[in-house]
């Protein structure tokens, strides 16, 4: 695999970084607070995607910003799985951007200026973990992007979201720094490298009792992922307003600990190792918990921001329990999984964001009727459902269909058990939902000052720069069906590069 010279993944990070300052003194002019807010999230969406014909082609881009000590530097290395990555987030952030946009002006929120910068250093965070050479620089940016969404959950600033983000801060900075520190430290004390190597970094380097405890302090340090039961952070985070729990569901935080967790399985232990220790097949049996458990706890949730908070701890364990099953079909589901998830699940956030701007509830019992009165935003929330239950023509269909055979191919029987329960319940938390706003006659409003339902003149659509954003991701959910050929392709480097099969 050639290895190309390029700060063009620099360049990528730092763009946003850039924007911070322009829109730090910015603050006073909304608009154009708002204009350098979209032209950053565009030149990096712009950045990443120029790199990909290169790594289509065969190539990795490399560039190390600074050494610390031999063999330990703050470098980048763009290949298959982190490009994958990048161009879901930084896509998405384009949509995100607009789309916070119009409900910062729709709710008249407070420090917008601080809102936006935090923002934009989250992506930067976000694509410095992507384009990561190895686990130091990982380390950096993930640490970096749990700082800079502290503000953002605890953004309204009630004793609520304080608590919320007091809670967000203390799992995801303390499991860092008890256990993934720790493990990187480790790595580096039995192997004498941090760099990422597609067949691993550890095998044959330390007895299996050492390697296994290096494995669990991994999984322990990432709650980014919200495995259980280091998840509880998720659900108390659904106090931030709408467009930040889209960041930290579809485009960042979640994702980005899911896209760590499948770089440790994949780059630092290796799909052997794992095979031969059966450390592979405990973190199977990890996942498959944590998805039926999540997915029954969804159903018992009436308010709607919870309910898609554990359909998501749910739904990202399939990215963790695709790569586990070491398969070349499960690794190309799990890696799949990851934007075809992120647009699914993206929209379901910005239709809960558009129906409490429009109507100010929260509650699925409340929205009987509701598809009358808004259709474009139930809509693209129906087309979202559809798609995480994994029905045709559906995004969501593909990486249930690898998954599938990627449980058959490692012959896991109980696997394919689990993704078959899941599915049934996917459909039990979401399908209530939709039936209800469009087969169901509108109720009087139980929320005190909230428009009731029943009244026809008081309910109509949100912002159009929400409905929008709402309608573009929710295309892209078909999209991604028809044509997934770019990620398809991408997902099957990353296979070909960590197993030898294509």
């Amino acid at each position: 695999m050639e290895a190309v010279q390029s700060a063009m993944p620099l360049y990528a990070v730092a763009v946003s970084l850039i924007a911070v300052v322009l829109i730090g003194v910015s603050g006073g002019r909304p608009n154009l607070r708002e204009f350098w807010t979209i032209a950053a999230s565009v030149l990096k969406f712009s950045i990443v995607a120029s790199m990909l014909p290169a790594i289509l082609d065969g190539k990795v881009i490399e560039y190390t910003l600074f050494t610390l000590f031999p063999g330990l530097d703050i470098s980048f290395r763009v290949d298959a799985l982190g490009i994958f990555f990048a161009l879901t987030a930084s896509s998405l952030w384009i949509i995100t951007s607009f789309y916070s946009i119009g409900y910062v002006r729709a709710e008249k929120e407070h420090a917008q200026t601080r809102y936006f910068m935090c923002f934009a250093i989250a992506l930067s965070a976000t694509i410095g973990v992507a384009f990561s050479a190895n686990l130091l620089t990982m380390f950096v940016f993930y640490e970096a992007l749990t700082l800079c969404t502290f503000p953002l959950v605890g953004h309204k600033e009630t004793p609520e979201a304080m608590a919320g983000a007091r809670k967000y801060l203390t799992y995801l900075l303390g499991t860092s720094l008890a256990f993934l520190m720790f493990a990187v430290v480790l790595t580096y004390n039995v192997s004498g490298t941090l760099d990422f190597s597609p067949k691993g970094i550890l095998a044959g380097t330390a007895s299996n009792t050492v390697l296994a405890v290096i494995f669990v302090l991994f999984m322990a340090g990432t709650a980014k992922a919200a495995m259980m039961p280091l998840h509880s952070w998720l659900p108390a985070a659904m106090v931030a307003p709408t467009p930040v729990s889209a960041l930290l569901h579809a485009v960042a935080v979640v994702k980005t600990g899911v896209f760590v967790v499948v770089r440790i399985v994949l780059h630092v232990f290796g799909v052997k190792l794992l095979s031969d220790t059966g450390l592979g097949t405990a973190l199977v049996y990890y996942a498959s918990f944590t998805i039926i458990v999540a997915s029954t706890i969804a159903l018992r949730q009436d308010n709607l921001k919870a309910r898609l908070a554990y359909s998501t701890i749910s739904q990202l364990s399939y990215v963790v329990l695709g790569v586990a099953l070491l398969s070349p079909s499960g690794i190309t589901g799990g890696v799949m999984h990851i934007v075809l998830h992120a647009f699914g699940k993206i929209t379901l956030f910005f239709t809960a964001g558009a129906i409490y701007v429009a109507t100010h509830k929260t509650k699925v019992s409340e929205l009987n009727g509701i598809g009358k009165k808004m259709p474009f935003t139930m809509a693209a929330f129906t087309i979202a459902a559809v798609s995480m239950i994994g029905i045709p023509p559906f995004g969501g269909f593909i990486s249930k269909w690898y998954l599938f055979m990627g449980a058959a191919e490692a012959s896991q029987i109980p696997v394919i058990v689990v993704i078959a329960t899941s599915t049934i319940l996917n459909a039990c938390y979401f399908l209530p939902v939709v039936h209800a706003a469009f087969f169901k006659d509108a109720d009087e409003s139980t929320v005190k000052g909230s428009p009731s339902l029943s009244g026809a003149s008081s309910i109509k659509e949100a912002p159009v720069l929400m409905v929008a954003p709402l309608a573009l991701t929710a295309i892209g959910v078909l999209a991604l069906f028809f044509e997934p050929s770019v990620f398809l392709e991408l997902a099957r480097m990353v296979v070909s590069g960590v197993t030898g099969n294509n």
